[in-house]
């Protein structure tokens, strides 16, 4: 697997971690900043023994001296924070309490389990049931492929548009930039989600997450969309009325399952009620805004909508949002990074924790008597 990643101090950050009785972190996420010292670094690796399975124990350091700025964690910048845990029995102490702290910090954890592993303790750890993998045991002519849908290789995206009296005669540009968007991306039930609400004076829902499943049938839906019209502008709000309404599990929401959530805001004027706490409410929930405002539009306030000022743009016209629309998405790919370059990091071993690329995992899995052996990654497409 190491081979096939980026790895260097700004981009992909590697640490492996054992555990029987106690846990040992066998190299850090700063210890290495190349490919090469990382694969020498694993294939040195011994087994570590004991008795003992303490894996409530393991789980607890993880979260106290892993998770952690101070052994390279980038969890306070964004980064997705994922552990994978292969273990070859039941545990001897609780899991409970540690599976439930890390989940409370945003960590998804998968639960490989092998030999006399138990389901039900493998289940209080994994993020939910398709995270959890129970296999036979593992040999090393026939390591099985755990194949993960991981969920960064997805994205949930609601457009909310400005449609108040001023984006009458940009309406058509405003919905050919959400086409150009949507165009880019791989739409499906299972794939990336789309929502478009329109508003002015009061927000309207024109398709929800779950409405469309076909990038054709949003295409479609798009061209027929009619501008809202209307004054004031309440973009305060409207980003409450998304938060509460679109973002959620009924409208096809994936936000439990780690689903990035996305936000674009195409406005062309200044809101006319407070969205302060409106945008920082967003942010609590984990939605990552993009705003775009045309010149009509208070810069500062995008600034302050946006999940951070690098990503509130401003143009001429929304005619003139060509030039946009390339940068957006780089960015949308990158999520949840806050800079323009998604970092990564993985612990491997016994216990696997992973704050990756946002693309799709191939893991082989360990065996009780084996370091660890690991192959390619795939782009999910």
């Amino acid at each position: 697997m190491a081979e096939d990643l980026d790895i260097d101090e700004d981009k992909v950050r590697v640490a492996l971690v054992l555990y029987s009785k106690d846990t040992t972190i066998y190299f850090n996420l700063k210890t290495h900043r190349s490919k090469k010292a990382i694969i020498y670094a694993v294939r040195s690796l011994r087994h570590k023994g004991g008795r003992l399975r303490n894996t409530g124990a393991a789980l607890q350091f993880l979260r106290d001296h892993v998770f952690t700025a101070s052994s390279g964690s980038r969890r306070q910048e964004g980064v997705p924070q994922i552990l994978f845990l292969l273990t070859g029995g039941k545990s001897d102490d609780d899991v409970s309490g540690p599976a439930s702290d890390l989940k409370h910090i945003g960590v998804l954890s998968f639960a490989i389990g092998m030999k006399n592993a138990k389901q039900e303790e493998l289940n209080k750890m994994a993020l939910s049931p398709r995270f959890l993998f129970n296999l036979p045991t593992f040999a090393e002519s026939d390591s099985p492929l755990i194949v993960c849908s991981c969920t960064f290789c997805l994205s949930d995206i609601v457009f909310l548009l400005d449609g108040s009296d001023d984006t009458r005669s940009d309406f058509t540009a405003m919905k050919g930039f959400v086409q150009k968007v949507v165009e880019t991306l791989s739409v499906g039930e299972n794939k990336d989600r789309v929502s478009v609400v329109q508003y002015s004076r009061e927000p309207q829902t024109h398709f929800s997450l779950n409405t469309y499943t076909e990038k054709q049938d949003i295409l479609k839906a798009l061209q027929e969309l009619n501008h809202q019209g209307g004054k004031p502008l309440n973009t305060g709000a409207a980003l409450n009325y998304v938060r509460n309404n679109a973002f959620v599990d009924s409208s096809g929401s994936r936000h439990q399952e780690g689903i990035p959530q996305i936000l674009i805001l195409l406005s062309e004027g200044r809101s006319q009620d407070d969205v302060a706490s409106a945008a920082e409410a967003l942010k609590q929930d984990k939605i990552v805004p993009f705003c775009i405002g045309t010149r009509n539009a208070d810069i500062l306030e995008l600034q302050m909508i946006a999940h951070n000022p690098s990503y509130a743009f401003s143009v001429l016209g929304f005619d003139d949002i060509g030039s946009i629309h390339q940068q957006l998405v780089s960015f949308m790919k990158r999520l949840p990074r806050q800079q323009p370059r998604l970092k990564s990091q993985i612990v491997l071993g016994k216990a696997i924790y992973l704050s990756y690329l946002p693309w799709i995992i191939s893991c082989v899995s360990l065996t009780e008597h084996r370091p660890c052996v690991c192959q390619r990654f795939y782009r999910s497409s």
